[in-house]
């Protein structure tokens, strides 16, 4: 039923929840758990407001990318421990929840797993949940738990 199942994945207890219900749904329909770590390019602003707080602030995208990194290898981590047989992680750039629709419909997923609260950010505040807006925008079933 759910062959290729993409979890958004941001470090928060959210998504951890979200990774054991999408490894759940990977080893009981033998299928593939793709997660994806987005990270948004921060003014220097935003980055002094962020959790990440580089040694070199003119490289505040570095510094974001290698917490994406840190939370996609947790994410396998997690996804092992939670049963999952099949899965690979990604770290991709932009603004999450589109860039996980766009990454979900590029993969064919059958199933997108989003944690209800994430990390947040200012964005979040003005615009609304992530997991809203995914919910919006995906064209496959979305499992918000």
């Amino acid at each position: 039923m759910f062959k290729t199942i993409v979890v958004a994945v941001d470090g928060s207890e959210g998504s951890k929840k979200a990774i054991r219900y999408g490894a759940q749904m990977q080893a009981r329909y033998e299928g593939e758990l793709l997660m994806l770590t987005v990270f948004r390019h921060h003014s220097l602003l935003e980055g002094s407001m962020s959790m990440v707080r580089p040694q070199t602030p003119e490289n505040i995208d570095d510094a974001m990318r290698g917490y994406a990194r840190e939370v996609a290898d947790e994410a396998k981590v997690l996804a092992r421990e939670a049963g999952a047989t099949r899965f690979r992680a990604f770290i991709k750039s932009g603004q999450p929840a589109r860039t996980i629709v766009k990454f979900s419909a590029e993969h064919d997923a059958d199933l997108i797993v989003v944690g209800s609260r994430g990390m947040g950010d200012i964005e979040g505040f003005l615009l609304g949940s992530v997991s809203h807006k995914v919910t919006s925008l995906a064209s496959c079933p979305v499992l918000v738990v």
